[in-house]
């Protein structure tokens, strides 16, 4: 089985008469040596860890299609109802116009806003830039918590999908405030425009620190295009759900 031996480096010869699974210089058995190799504990380890990698991909369907063990009609016709309102919901936020900032004319512009204010608090510790930011990033970022918080404290995959609709819509809320950086004819709070306060208008400050101020309705267009696959994936997921939980059903 081997030509040189693993244990005393014995190279065979053509003379040698032993078996050629036994070394003729230790008497090493290969196919023993081998079988105690592969029960040597490191081993084990190692087939487990290579399992784990195996099931990645399992593991993490299963973590975002959370199957519910049982589930009544009521609740899922009132699933279904939700899906139906948020999908003509988010279809209307995608059909305007992030150039005429339309979305700022929705009620739900008035929900955001609250945690792009609180953001700049939040994001205050780490620096000046990262307060600016911190407004469209923590806007961002409490669906992005929700959505987990459905996934891993409610195992609520239906819930969560509709958190991640609230991220596209709070990408598309963003997206205007993008686009007048050069412009500044969006009204800020407390009824000034950005060209009344150069200073306090995040995104001239963030694009004009990167460089990229020439660019920003480009920007804005593609925040704006991304927020449309992030719908239709939220969408997608909810309608899975819906599947799955219905095959769930009780009486």
């Amino acid at each position: 089985m081997y030509i040189t031996c693993p244990k005393c480096n014995y190279k065979r010869q053509d003379t040698d008469k032993s078996s050629k699974d036994e070394c003729p210089s230790c008497g090493l058995i290969f196919s023993k040596w081998l079988q105690n190799l592969v029960d040597e504990p490191e081993h084990g380890d190692f087939e487990n860890t290579i399992s784990q990698r195996t099931n990645f991909g399992p593991s993490l369907l299963k973590f975002f299609f959370r199957p519910r063990e049982s589930i009544g009609k009521p609740e899922l016709f009132g699933y279904g109802i939700l899906w139906l309102v948020f999908a003509w919901w988010g279809i209307g936020f995608v059909m305007m116009d992030f150039q005429t900032s339309e979305i700022m004319r929705s009620w739900f512009h008035n929900v955001d806003l609250i945690f792009h204010e609180a953001g700049h608090m939040i994001f205050m510790p780490f620096g000046r830039i990262m307060s600016i930011m911190g407004g469209s990033l923590f806007q961002i970022l409490v669906p992005l918590i929700l959505m987990f918080a459905f996934l891993i404290k409610n195992k609520d995959s239906f819930g969560a999908s509709l958190s991640l609709w609230w991220v596209e819509q709070s990408m598309m809320d963003i997206a205007p405030y993008i686009a007048d950086a050069r412009a500044l004819r969006l009204p800020l709070l407390g009824g000034t425009t950005g060209a009344d306060s150069i200073g306090r208008h995040d995104w001239r400050m963030i694009l004009g620190n990167w460089g990229q101020l020439q660019n920003d309705t480009q920007i804005a267009a593609t925040v704006d295009f991304l927020e449309s696959g992030v719908l239709l994936i939220a969408l997608a997921w909810g309608v899975i759900m819906l599947f799955i939980y219905s095959r769930n059903l009780i009486d």
